[in-house]
């Protein structure tokens, strides 16, 4: 298959390695799947079940239904990408997440010419509307769309991995933190409608900026990972080029796949349930709102310091140092959460969420290349997708379960500590796969 199909872009004859141009790229895919993210639909969320006539908890409950379905169909979509490339499998997750946020975007019409052309005026009709939708946007927008962007990137380096990931990272980091702020002044000044037109319209457009500059792998085009020409490498040695790969079902008889792929669902778990409920955690407490919201800021300047850090020192040092540090900063966090009406708990769970996820976007993005190869890699990090949608969907009812119903969100955290122990234990002897 011709590499540039649909294409005027020839990485061949590109002045500089072009995996410079596939880093800034795929950074941007990450973005570009913000509509489908948890950040993105929370600031709809308010507008849009006020205009379907849904309360909160059926509004969450279409959520959670609709992401659970996405994950089952990520690690097929990782399939796809080990087949088909990262260039038509983001093509058509974009173009896909363009249209399921044009139908979301009449919604409230669809819903209520429905209930006129069946006769039915119940809720169900919005709520199963929605269980469709979000299952469109999350298994474009926060499944395919984020993995087979960040897997190109990977796939274009080696030895730089890190490097290029922390540049990555920040970008990611900074645009996520500001998505709300740009799309809640969307809707203030355009509606929620008009608001998902417009990112419609620019994922249109992205998707066809994507068959231009989206890559599948450096040697397609005579590269290899780190951009040196394989027709002028010289002497190149043995385990340089030797690259050990494992298929999804060899992954999966590892320690490594477990233990990594849990200890980011959690962060995928504790971090949604978290911001679902932030507001709620602390008033419960005694806090206000603004306390509430403050946490963030230092939570995200923690986050992309620890990420530049570790992307870079990722290139040197063992990843299961990164998987320890990961639990231990859980650690921290669930008790911060337990002891939450004492101001240490604040801190503690500050600190402990900001390593945690500092680390997460190096451990999802550099670990699985590194442990196990790259040629099956859309198969097993669609598989580890589908852990972290379906801890993000379960989080936001749990918490809300042990807050309504025991009185406490502190009650989330005797289930977190005995599983985080779980997997302390469980890596001790954890080793680099070998084949």
């Amino acid at each position: 298959m011709n590499p540039n199909k649909f294409s005027f872009i020839n990485p061949k004859k590109w002045p500089f390695f072009y995996g410079y141009v596939v880093l800034i790229i795929g950074s941007i895919g990450v973005l570009f799947s913000i509509p489908g993210q948890t950040v993105g639909v929370s600031v709809f969320t308010d507008p849009v079940k006020d205009a379907l006539g849904l309360t909160r908890n059926q509004f969450s409950n279409a959520y959670l239904i609709g992401t659970l379905l996405s994950a089952f169909f990520v690690t097929k979509a990782g399939v796809l990408f080990d087949k088909f490339g990262a260039r038509f499998v983001a093509f058509f997750a974009a173009f896909f997440l363009a249209v399921a946020l044009i139908i979301f975007s009449y919604a409230a019409g669809i819903s209520e010419n429905l209930k006129a052309g069946l006769q039915i005026t119940s809720w169900m009709i919005p709520f199963l509307l929605l269980c469709v939708l979000f299952f469109l946007v999350r298994f474009c927008g926060q499944g395919v769309l984020t993995m087979a962007s960040r897997n190109m990137v990977m796939m274009w380096f080696d030895k730089n991995r890190g490097k290029v990931n922390s540049i990555s990272s920040i970008a990611v980091s900074l645009g996520f933190s500001s998505s709300p702020i740009l799309f809640n002044y969307l809707i203030d000044e355009n509606g929620w409608e008009v608001s998902w037109q417009i990112l419609a319209m620019c994922l249109f457009i992205f998707s066809f900026l994507i068959l231009q500059f989206y890559r599948n792998k450096p040697e397609d085009f005579g590269f290899i990972p780190d951009g040196y020409l394989v027709k002028v490498k010289k002497k190149i040695k043995k385990e340089n080029t030797i690259e050990v790969n494992f298929t999804l079902k060899e992954a999966k008889n590892t320690r490594a796949f477990w233990m990594f792929g849990l200890a980011l669902a959690f962060n995928s778990f504790f971090s949604t349930g978290f911001t679902f409920h932030v507001v709620s955690i602390f008033k419960a407490q005694g806090y206000d709102k603004t306390t509430a919201i403050a946490v963030f800021l230092p939570i995200s300047i923690i986050a992309i310091s620890v990420s530049t850090l570790a992307n870079i020192l990722s290139d040197y040092v063992q990843h299961k140092i990164y998987l320890f540090i990961m639990l231990f900063s859980g650690v921290l966090a669930a008790v911060g959460l337990l002891i939450l009406d004492n101001a240490i708990g604040i801190y503690l769970l500050v600190i402990g969420l900001g390593i945690y996820s500092g680390l997460f976007a190096v451990v999802n993005a550099v670990t699985w290349p590194r442990y196990f190869g790259r040629d099956y890699l859309g198969a097993i990090t669609g598989k580890v997708m589908s852990f972290l949608v379906i801890a993000s969907a379960l989080a936001p009812s749990l918490f809300s379960y042990c807050f309504t119903t025991l009185g406490s969100y502190h009650y989330i955290s005797y289930i977190l500590l005995p599983f985080l122990l779980f997997l302390l234990m469980g890596s001790f002897t954890l080793k680099k796969p070998e084949k």
